[in-house]
């Protein structure tokens, strides 16, 4: 066999050139998308063809606890990691010549994982390609550059651009305000050419210091690895320039939360052919069923996609985060949108997700949202015109409820997994109570003296 170098894709070879390359990073997304594994040598990394990790990294929670065992028997076995050479890619940002590369998670009898992020989203477009379909999804990333925030005692503050200023808000689209951070985009886009990532634009949002970065449709899975990979090298080209990047749904109190819309549609496998439109571009009945599927199911997606007790600061009237399933052409107050576009391209915005989603999940229940509506034929509600930011029910409006609207989905919990669903159930549950025991600010200034 040739040397393993040779596998590597195009732009991770031009990266290494005539270098040697010194470390390679064994990199395996846990279930908050974090990046777990392992660094070693590249000499070493060249002997080996799998390597080792127990299973229990997808029990750990966001603050570094565990959360309880969901299975009878668990003695935290190690899982084989196989290297997915399509992935490799630099780590630009370091002083030697550093590789990453995405791991397949298997277990010891060479079965995929069920409650690997990655691999569920595998078993959901699985799903589509059996039906003789293909799933296509461009994902949207908001996220805010903050002044650095050492003291989490201390609110976040948007960073100081290049004129002396902070950042400031309700700036959409203007170009003034991207040029005050230029030097971090500028190194956003060299670090993903780098990286052989593409990106397809990048604008102003309305949040101070909120910047929005649009990925080009294409493969599910290739697209929760690029926003995987590019929430590393965003952080690492904010650091770069003192002040940090944050994907959190809502960390400035007053300015706009951070979403990652997805859009989607659904091609024939055979033909290419666009299944939301029909002869001479008309709107189908699989575009209408796909969106019946997420109007029944993606109260329940809510927990996958507004992970976390800060997420639910996000669904507030009026700052322009959608709060209700409704669906709508070219109407952004809605939750689910059908943008403008030619019959080749029609497809539907979820505008539901957070940044701060797992981006293999956040997709995954989207499609399988989606697909539930396709194979069952779900007819959606009629379209919702003018205003739809009103108060709706359908939203859950904590993350315990999000959970217990989860477990409720018998018909989703099939088609994401059921051993998945228990261990995101437990990791969710435990970080959950850990923010309930937390006395918040508020509490103790308007309870501690007048109750």
């Amino acid at each position: 066999m040739s040397k393993w170098t040779d596998q590597l894709p195009e732009a991770a070879r031009e990266y290494i050139g005539n270098r040697r390359v010194d470390e390679v990073e064994c990199v395996i997304g846990d279930i908050a998308g974090v990046a777990r594994g392992k660094a070693m040598p590249a000499a070493k990394f060249a002997k080996q063809t799998n390597y080792f990790l127990p299973n229990s990294i997808f029990l750990q929670t966001i603050t570094g606890e565990w959360a309880d065992n969901p299975f009878d028997a668990f003695t935290e076995p190690d899982m084989i990691l196989e290297p997915d050479w399509t992935t490799a890619t630099a780590a630009p940002w370091t002083a030697d010549v550093t590789l990453q590369v995405i791991h397949d998670a298997k277990d010891q009898m060479g079965n995929l994982v069920g409650f690997a992020p990655r691999n569920v989203l595998r078993r959901i477009v699985k799903l589509y390609n059996d039906q003789g379909w293909t799933p296509v999804v461009a994902p949207e990333m908001e996220f805010f550059l903050t002044a650095r925030n050492i003291d989490p005692n201390q609110p976040v503050i948007p960073p100081m651009g290049r004129t002396g200023r902070r950042a400031a808000g309700k700036q959409a689209y203007s170009l003034s305000a991207v040029d005050e951070y230029g030097k971090v985009i500028d190194d956003i886009y060299d670090f993903a050419e780098a990286q052989g990532l593409e990106i397809d634009g990048i604008l102003q949002e309305g949040g101070a210091g909120q910047i929005e970065l649009n990925l080009a449709h294409g493969d599910p899975v290739r697209l929760a690895d690029d926003v995987f990979f590019f929430k590393r090298l965003i952080r690492e080209a904010a650091l770069r320039h003192d002040c940090f990047a944050t994907f959190m749904a809502k960390p400035i109190a007053g300015e706009p939360g951070s979403a990652m819309h997805i859009h989607t549609s659904v091609v024939d496998s055979k033909t290419g052919k666009n299944l939301f439109s029909g002869p001479r571009g008309v709107e189908t009945e699989a575009f209408l069923h796909f969106i019946g599927g997420l109007q029944r199911h993606l109260g329940a997606g809510v927990a996958l996609f507004a992970p976390y007790v800060n997420s639910y600061r996000r669904y507030v009237p009026d700052f322009a985060a959608p709060i209700n399933l409704e669906w709508g052409r070219d109407n952004r107050t809605t939750g689910l949108r059908v943008p403008i576009s030619t019959p080749a391209a029609r497809r539907v915005e979820n505008r539901l997700p957070g940044m701060d989603c797992n981006p293999y999940l956040g997709i995954a229940v989207t499609l399988a949202c989606g697909y539930l509506g396709l194979v069952n034929k779900t007819a959606p509600r009629p379209e919702f015109s003018g205003n739809a930011y009103i108060d709706s029910d359908e939203i859950p409006t904590t993350l315990g409820d999000a959970l217990d609207l989860l477990e409720e989905d018998k018909a989703l919990i099939e088609v994401m997994g059921e051993d998945f669903i228990k261990v995101y159930d437990s990791v969710k549950r435990n970080e959950y109570k850990e923010f309930q025991q937390v006395i918040s600010p508020w509490e103790r200034e308007h309870l501690l003296l007048n109750v």
